[in-house]
């Protein structure tokens, strides 16, 4: 079985999310990187660009294919990963500790929306 921290919430686009107060980090999950293979790109969106949940944050191109990763909750940006647009191989070697997104939420009820670890177990056990 795949990785999956106890600790943070996912989303059904394999973004994972780490709540710290009024802010949350975000970045891709174990599967979404396993998916994409050798990561080449990432582009990142402008600190201080105010978000909508859903809206497309960004993109990760790999070898094989270009992926969006998505707002997990509105806000703003307050901080990006620069090390990662600069070294996106990054990702592939621990996607968990190279966050992408720093966002300050506008609506931390949207926090409830997220899957839990085990529902996102879940969700992959039934995609594969």
């Amino acid at each position: 079985m795949r990785m999956i921290p106890e600790d943070l919430k996912y989303t059904k686009t394999h973004e994972w999310v780490k709540v710290e107060g009024n802010k949350v980090r975000m970045g891709i999950t174990y599967h979404a990187q396993e998916q994409l293979h050798d990561i080449v790109y990432v582009e990142l969106p402008e600190v201080d660009t105010e978000v909508s949940k859903g809206d497309t944050l960004g993109v990760i191109e790999s070898v094989k294919a270009a992926s969006d990763f998505y707002a997990p909750v509105s806000g703003k940006v307050v901080a990006v990963n620069n090390e990662v647009a600069d070294q996106p191989e990054l990702l592939n070697q621990d996607p968990y500790k190279n966050w992408l997104v720093e966002i300050e939420m506008s609506n931390p009820d949207e926090l409830n929306e997220l899957l839990s670890p085990e529902e996102y177990k879940k969700l992959l056990e039934e995609e594969s």
